[in-house]
C-alpha cells in the first residue's frame, strides 16, 4: 500500500498590487518558498539537511542517484498510468499542460492519444529514449500528442498565445508557458534533472540557465522564471502523491524540491 507522508504546511504568499488611477501598478513578486519538514529528513535527506549552495546540491545529487531503479522507455506507459492517475477517475490520467482527464487506454502516437512528454526536452543535451535521463519518470508526464508537439523542445518562459487543448498553457516562437496549476511542477522537474544528472555517469551535465533558444545544449531556461514559478505554485496533493508513487513503486528516489521547495533558492 502506498505510504502517504504526513501533511505539512506550505506557504503561498504573493504580494498584492494596488492599482490606482493614473499610477503604474507595481511589479508582482513571489515570496520565497517557506521552510518545510518531512518524514524523510532524518533518514533519506539526513546528509542534506542544514546545508546550502553547492554543498546542498552535491549532497542531493548523491542521495537521489543512489539505489535508483532505472526504467525502460516502454515501461513508462504503465508507470504513468499509476503516477498520473486522475484522483477522480481511476480509469484516466491527467495530462500535464492541458489539464485534461483522458482514458489510460488512449496512450500512443495518434491524434487524440496521449504520449510521453519529456519536460526536460531530450534534444537539450543529447538525451535519448535509452534507459537513463530520457526515461527518468520524475520529468516524464502524459500529454496530448498534438500539445506535446506544440511544446517540442522549447525552453520555458512567460508569454505566448493559447492553442487547441492548451488548458491555459501558452507558446510562442521560442518559449512555452505551462498553465498556472503546474508551473511549479515544471520548475521542480527541471531542477530535479539539473541535480540528478551532473555529467558523472556518462550522460550530459544538465543545468538551468537564464535564456531561451538553448537548442541542443544541455541547458534549459529561464532559471529566473522557473524559480518564480516554484514560489508561486507550491507542491499540491497530486504532485506529492506522484513523488511518493515513484519512490515507493518505481525508481525508489525522490524529487527533493517537492519535499523541500525552499531548497531551490538555497542552491540557485
Amino acid at each position: 500500500m502506498l505510504a502517504t507522508p504526513p501533511r505539512r504546511w506550505k506557504a503561498l504568499a504573493l504580494t498584492t498590487a494596488a492599482v490606482l488611477v493614473g499610477l503604474t501598478a507595481p511589479t508582482l513578486t513571489a515570496t520565497p518558498a517557506a521552510a518545510t519538514t518531512t518524514a524523510y529528513d532524518s533518514t533519506y535527506y539526513k546528509n542534506a539537511v542544514g546545508k546550502t549552495g553547492t554543498s546542498l546540491k552535491s549532497s542531493l545529487h548523491t542521495i537521489i542517484g543512489s539505489g535508483v531503479t532505472k526504467l525502460s522507455y516502454s515501461a513508462l506507459w504503465d508507470a504513468l498510468k499509476s503516477t498520473d492517475q486522475d484522483p477522480n477517475n481511476s480509469s484516466n490520467v491527467i495530462l500535464l499542460y492541458s489539464g485534461i482527464s483522458r482514458s489510460k487506454s488512449l496512450n500512443g502516437g495518434d491524434s487524440g492519444d496521449w504520449n510521453r512528454e519529456h519536460v526536460w526536452a531530450i534534444s537539450h543535451g543529447g538525451l535519448t529514449t535509452s534507459t537513463g535521463p530520457g526515461t527518468d519518470l520524475h520529468h516524464i508526464r502524459p500529454e496530448d500528442v498534438a500539445v506535446n508537439a506544440k511544446r517540442g523542445n522549447l525552453d520555458f518562459d512567460a508569454g505566448g498565445s493559447t492553442f487547441t487543448n492548451s488548458g491555459g498553457s501558452k507558446a510562442d516562437s521560442d518559449s512555452f508557458e505551462p498553465r498556472d496549476a503546474v508551473k511549479g511542477d515544471v520548475a521542480r522537474m527541471i531542477l530535479y534533472m539539473a541535480v540528478r544528472y551532473e555529467g558523472d555517469d556518462g550522460f550530459a551535465d544538465l543545468e538551468p540557465d537564464d535564456k531561451v533558444g538553448n537548442g541542443s545544449n544541455p541547458y534549459i531556461g529561464k532559471l529566473s522564471i522557473l524559480k518564480k514559478w516554484n514560489d508561486e505554485d507550491p507542491p499540491d496533493a497530486f504532485e506529492e502523491r506522484r513523488n511518493q508513487v515513484i519512490y515507493d513503486s518505481y525508481q525508489h528516489n525522490r524529487n527533493p524540491f517537492i519535499d523541500h521547495p525552499e531548497w531551490v533558492d538555497e542552491i540557485w
